[in-house]
């Protein structure tokens, strides 16, 4: 079994009781939202990443005020020839203040749309659990920066 792991970076913007998404276009067409983010490219510092791919994805100019938590992710996925992968995610997760721009969808990348969604209409949405736990984190500020754990004394 290969190991695989992937390091991103992601921002949750809000505004106006709005978080700001983007639309993931999945290897088989399947669509669903997401924080505005993605994979580090080697040697890229995270916070560049969030600057960088937040820009792709919506057109924003994104400025990273918070380092909100990491949120990691463990997968097991099919491969080709009958293999399978342990796939492990690790999600940098800042909370992002939109500073410039216009908001505009990506084109020929991994994202199709950008949009402005109400948080009180996020659960209602197609989305991966990153936007959950992006939202928990940027409500509750874990001192540890992982939901559901407590800072020691």
């Amino acid at each position: 079994m290969n190991q695989e792991l992937r390091v991103a970076a992601y921002a949750v913007c809000v505004r106006d009781e709005q978080v700001l998404l983007a639309r993931w276009v999945a290897p088989d067409g399947a669509k669903r939202w997401t924080l505005p983010g993605g994979g580090m490219d080697h040697g890229e510092d995270p916070y560049d990443t969030v600057v960088r791919e937040a820009e792709e994805e919506t057109g924003y100019t994104v400025e990273p005020v918070r380092l909100l938590g990491v949120d990691s992710v463990r997968r097991r996925y099919p491969r080709r020839l009958g293999k399978f992968a342990d796939f492990q995610g690790l999600r940098i997760v800042y909370e992002g203040r939109v500073t410039g721009g216009e908001l505009r969808h990506e084109r020929n990348g991994s994202t199709d749309l950008a949009a402005w969604h109400p948080l009180k209409g996020v659960a209602a949405l197609d989305r991966v659990e990153l936007v959950d736990a992006g939202i928990e984190l940027w409500r509750t500020k874990p001192a540890v920066g992982r939901v559901g754990v407590r800072g020691g004394g």
